[in-house]
């Protein structure tokens, strides 16, 4: 017997697979991910809290579809621009649809009754299934199964019920018992989560849409650095810090060129087809976030082309132009 577990990689998904482990059954833990999941997502770490919980981990891409599910939900979004029904039965599905690929018979989930007030409710659970086109009851949350009608696992005895929890709400005691009976030291605050669930990162989305579509490839770019939008609507991305600089120059894709400064300091972006007059801003704040002097003269190189350009002489001159204040 073989479960999937849909793992986050926090704590409840590390106990949801430890519950059906000591059952005897194995598991797969996978993360389905959309691209939203965190600002850097570490793999490493997250095979590493699987094994603990032991289960072998793998990744599964499925941002290209994802896209269509972020801007088309059926069920809409929350008080940010997270379409969590949707996103979780999309999910489901895809995991469903790996059953036999993977030889494995059920799904499991770290979800609790009542601790997310979208996408836990009862009623959501209910509108979640039906998005997942799941009609054989194999989805099972050990988690907080007694509180929820007995599924097919258990019906059928592959997983036997008494053994699991009936955890609700947003309180996190049990989960923390738990984790001592388990031995888990190493786990993530129930704080981390979902980019789209922050009103600055999907306002900073929305803003993409407006000015033309999100790909795959805008992804890792949306959600590192200052977003600027230049007057005659060129983008332009700053980077805050060496890691954000070294994330952005290995993201960079084919609608951005690199604004070469050559005395040192932040990682500049500017759209390639930006106009000669963004072009000239977007030198002026490339000089404001490197190591220059106010009112010195320095060469800039953008697309082939030298300019000379100075900074701006104060960094509140930059913020007209940025996308989330």
């Amino acid at each position: 017997m073989k479960a999937l577990a849909l793992f986050s990689g926090g704590l409840d998904s590390m106990l949801a697979i430890r519950l059906i482990k000591n059952q005897g059954i194995d598991v797969l833990a996978i993360h389905i991910s959309t691209g939203f999941g965190a600002t850097n997502t570490n793999y490493e770490l997250m095979k590493k809290r699987a094994n603990e919980a032991g289960a072998e981990f793998l990744v599964v891409d499925i941002r290209q579809k994802y896209i269509d599910v972020l801007l088309n939900p059926k069920y809409g979004y929350g008080k940010a621009f997270n379409p969590c029904i949707d996103c979780h039965g999309f999910m489901f599905k895809t995991a469903l649809s790996m059953l036999d690929e993977l030889k494995a018979d059920f799904i499991i989930t770290g979800e609790v009754i009542g601790q997310r007030p979208m996408s836990q409710r009862k009623e959501a659970l209910n509108s979640v299934k039906k998005l997942s086109g799941e009609k054989s009851d194999l989805i099972l949350r050990p988690l907080c199964a007694k509180n929820l009608a007995p599924t097919t696992p258990e019906l059928k005895g592959w997983v036997d019920r008494d053994k699991l929890e009936s955890i609700s709400g947003r309180g996190r005691s049990r989960q923390i018992e738990l984790a001592k009976e388990f031995g888990f030291s190493d786990y993530e605050s129930p704080a981390g989560g979902c980019l789209l669930t922050l009103a600055n990162f999907g306002d900073k989305i929305k803003e993409h849409l407006k000015n033309g579509s999100l790909e795959v490839e805008d992804i890792e770019l949306l959600k590192h650095g200052r977003h600027l939008r230049l007057d005659n609507g060129a983008k332009m991305i700053v980077g805050r810090n060496e890691e954000e600089n070294e994330i952005l120059a290995k993201n960079i894709n084919d609608k951005f060129l690199k604004l070469s400064v050559f005395v040192g300091g932040a990682l500049s972006l500017l759209e390639k087809n930006a106009s000669e007059e963004d072009i000239k801003t977007a030198c002026k704040v490339a000089l404001t976030y490197a190591k220059t002097t106010q009112e010195k003269e320095y060469e800039v190189e953008f697309n082939g082309k030298k300019y000379i350009s100075k900074p701006f002489l104060d960094k509140k001159e930059v913020s007209k132009y940025f996308i989330i204040k």
